[in-house]
């Protein structure tokens, strides 16, 4: 898969996004649309462990405010220690997930982030730029 340098991106983090979703693309082609989510986050690790990449699922970060811990949110992966992943199995993309995806990266002040939806007949992804975070 060739992988598009999209505006915003360093060359590594766009060729880091770039194998995430050649593995998404591949899940999705097998499976297909229609199974919850946990399904395609299943498959999504077994065909990332087969790359290069280092991830980790269902990472739980913490949300702060005002300097003081006010919960926690996990992300369905975080690529590379500083790439969250969002995975959704849903009939289409909507606004707020979108910004939840957004929220995600400003709250932990990420660069880049990555919205994949398996539930639509073509596969939905989003790659989601944080431009106040520094990039690395």
């Amino acid at each position: 898969m060739a992988v598009v340098r999209t505006k915003g991106l360093n060359m590594e983090d766009s060729d880091l996004t770039g194998t995430a979703i050649g593995c998404a693309m591949r899940v999705h082609t097998a499976l297909g649309c229609g199974f919850q989510e946990i399904i395609y986050q299943n498959a999504l690790e077994i065909e990332m462990q087969k790359t290069t990449l280092k991830f980790s699922r269902e990472y739980e970060i913490p949300i702060t405010y005002d300097g003081k811990k006010v919960g926690s949110r996990r992300v369905d992966f975080l690529l590379e220690d500083r790439i969250p992943i969002e995975l959704k199995a849903i009939v289409a993309l909507e606004d707020v997930h979108i910004a939840q995806a957004k929220n995600y990266l400003e709250a932990f002040n990420l660069r880049v982030g990555l919205l994949i939806n398996f539930g639509a007949k073509s596969l939905e992804v989003k790659r989601l730029i944080n431009s106040r975070a520094p990039q690395k």
